[in-house]
């Protein structure tokens, strides 16, 4: 009787570190923790397979083993398949799913200073973002100044030399800079 109660607390234990692994991987696959929780991964996968050539007895907990390895696999299947998608760099972390994912993310500290159209429409992109929580990266004013110049000499190609007006705009969840010339 005394083997049965060893065994099943070691299965419990077995248990709670899978799914603390669980959470480790979801944090990092949504940028949280900046490491790969390679280490614990193994040793789990270490203390499993020493369970594979141990003879159990009773049906109950062979079970849970076995259920236990067989989510460990699955989950090895799902962790190696976005490792790769990553790699590859076709993975798309989806931060609006996780409750606190904006406040993880590094945010502008300082706001811009006012005064030209450039650092209003940077300080409303930046609020836009904040509020919508989107995972997009937070471009830098010199990239917002750049793009705003390209912008104003497309209009300017297409329809002289008139006024153009931007504006942030939210279109499917996602802030956008919307150029309009005036009339």
């Amino acid at each position: 009787m005394n083997d049965r109660h060893a065994i099943a607390h070691e299965l419990n234990a077995l248990e709670q570190d899978q799914k603390d692994l669980v959470i480790l991987y979801e944090q990092y696959f949504a940028g949280i923790e900046k490491r790969e929780p390679v280490k614990a991964r193994e040793n789990l996968a270490i203390r499993l397979r020493r369970f594979a050539s141990r003879r159990i007895i009773q049906t109950d907990l062979r079970f849970k083993y076995q259920n236990l390895a067989t989510r460990f696999h699955s989950y090895s299947g799902y962790w190696d398949r976005i490792l790769r998608l990553m790699d590859e760099g076709r993975y798309v972390r989806h931060l609006h799913k996780a409750p606190d994912a904006a406040a993880m993310q590094p945010v502008e500290t300082a706001d811009p200073p006012a005064g030209d159209e450039i650092d209003a429409i940077y300080r409303q992109l930046l609020e836009a973002r904040r509020m919508n929580k989107t995972g997009l990266a937070i471009p830098d004013r010199e990239q917002i100044a750049a793009f705003l110049e390209r912008q104003k000499g497309k209009i300017r190609e297409k329809f002289g030399d008139r006024q153009v007006e931007f504006r942030v705009e939210t279109v499917d969840g996602k802030p956008k800079i919307k150029v309009r010339a005036k009339n």
